[in-house]
C-alpha cells in the first residue's frame, strides 16, 4: 500500500496524499506537479498526462489553504444578513450570482441583534474572506474601520452602514412610499395611515419620513397617521387602534415592510382586512392567496442581490475606486387590496 494511503499508525484518519506523493507516483519533479495543479500551459503533454494519472490514482486534492496563503485569495465571500431561517430573496440572489462567478458564499444571520452582528462581522474579517456583504442593523459600524484600512472589501445592502464609507445597494425607499400613497389617493382615500419599522433603522426612518412628506404635500395632518416602531404585536395593535378608531379614522393603510404587513394582517383578521385598503412595502409570501390579494410595492430583490456581488467584485478588483451607491427602482403590483374604495 502506498504510504499516501496508509493510516497514521494510531488508528486515526488516513494521511491525505501530497504533491510529493504525486511527484513520486508520476516519476516527475515536484515543480512539474505544482505547474500542472496550477494549470500552467507550458508543461509538456507527456508529463502533464503522467501527473494527471498519478492524481487520479492517489485521489489527490490540492491543499486549498496553501493556495490561499500563497495567493491571498480564498474564493469565498461572506454575507451577514438579518435573517436566513425564513425566505430571503436577496440572499438567494447573492448565492446565485456568487456561484456563477465561481465564489463560495458563507452566510450568517444577525437575527436583528447588534451585538451578534458585530461578532459575526469580526469573525468573517478574521477568516480573511475575499469580501463581505452586510445587511446592516447596528447604529454604528466604525469598529470596522481598521478592517477596511487593512483591505477588507465590504458592501452594504438595503441601507448604508453608519460610521464608515462603503459601497451600497438599496431600494428607492422614498419613491416606493410615494407610489403606495399616491395609489391609494387616486382610489379616493384621503385619510391614509402608515405603520412601519423603527426609525432607528435607516430604511424605517426613510420610509416614515417619505410618508410624512406625502401627507403634507396633500395638505393632510400627520398627527395620528404615522406610526413607526418596533414590530411587536402590542405596538402594532395600538397603532391600528389609533389610526382606525379616531374621530376621523383612516380608510387605508401603508405598511412599511413585510414583517409589519404580516403583523397588521394578523391583528386585523381576514374580515377586517378585506374591508380596508392596504398597500404593503415588500412582497409577502402567498400575498396572491389573500382576499382580496395584497397590493404591494415590490423591491427588485434579484437586482439588489446581484448588484451587491458585482459591487463587491469591483471593489476586490480595484480597491481604490470611488465609493458607489446604487439605488434600485421599485414596482407597484396592484392585486386588489390597494384598490378597495373608501
Amino acid at each position: 500500500m502506498s504510504p499516501a494511503r496508509a493510516g497514521n499508525g494510531a488508528g486515526g484518519r488516513p494521511k491525505r496524499p501530497t504533491m510529493v506523493d504525486v511527484a513520486r507516483e508520476a516519476g516527475v519533479a515536484l515543480r512539474t506537479v505544482s505547474r500542472v495543479v496550477n494549470n500552467d500551459p507550458t508543461v509538456g503533454p507527456a508529463n502533464a498526462a503522467k501527473v494527471q494519472a498519478a492524481i487520479a490514482a492517489l485521489n489527490f486534492r490540492p491543499d486549498e489553504r496553501a493556495r490561499q496563503l500563497r495567493t491571498g485569495v480564498t474564493g469565498s465571500i461572506g454575507a451577514a444578513v438579518r435573517r436566513i431561517a425564513e425566505v430571503n430573496p436577496e440572499l438567494a440572489a447573492i448565492e446565485r450570482t456568487a456561484r456563477a462567478c465561481g465564489l463560495t458564499l458563507l452566510a450568517a444571520s444577525t437575527d436583528f441583534d447588534e451585538a451578534r452582528e458585530r461578532d459575526i462581522l469580526i469573525s468573517m474579517c478574521r477568516q480573511r474572506l475575499d469580501g463581505i456583504i452586510v445587511e446592516p442593523i447596528g447604529e454604528s459600524h466604525s469598529y470596522l474601520e481598521p478592517e477596511l484600512a487593512a483591505g477588507m472589501p465590504m458592501v452594504s445592502m438595503d441601507r448604508p452602514m453608519s460610521g464608515i464609507s462603503v459601497d451600497c445597494v438599496m431600494s428607492d425607499n422614498a419613491s416606493g412610499i410615494g407610489m403606495a400613497f399616491h395609489h391609494l389617493h387616486r382610489h379616493g382615500h384621503r385619510r391614509i395611515a402608515y405603520i412601519g419599522d423603527s426609525e432607528r433603522v435607516f430604511s424605517g426612518r426613510e420610509r416614515a419620513a417619505a410618508f410624512r412628506a406625502a401627507l403634507r404635500a396633500h395638505g393632510e395632518p400627520v398627527e395620528g397617521l404615522v406610526h413607526p416602531g418596533e414590530i411587536a404585536p402590542e405596538r402594532v395593535a395600538k397603532a391600528l387602534d389609533t389610526a382606525l378608531h379616531a374621530a376621523d379614522p383612516a380608510t387605508a393603510l401603508v405598511t412599511g415592510n413585510m414583517d409589519t404587513t404580516i403583523a397588521v394582517l394578523r391583528q386585523l383578521g381576514p374580515q377586517a382586512a378585506s374591508r380596508l385598503a392596504i398597500v404593503g412595502f415588500d412582497e409577502v409570501p402567498l400575498a396572491d392567496l389573500l382576499q382580496p390579494a395584497l397590493t404591494v410595492v415590490a423591491q427588485d430583490t434579484a437586482t439588489i442581490g446581484r448588484t451587491a456581488v458585482e459591487l463587491l467584485r469591483a471593489r476586490i478588483a480595484e480597491p481604490t475606486r470611488p465609493v458607489e451607491t446604487v439605488v434600485v427602482p421599485l414596482d407597484l403590483k396592484a392585486r386588489g387590496s390597494g384598490e378597495v374604495r373608501p
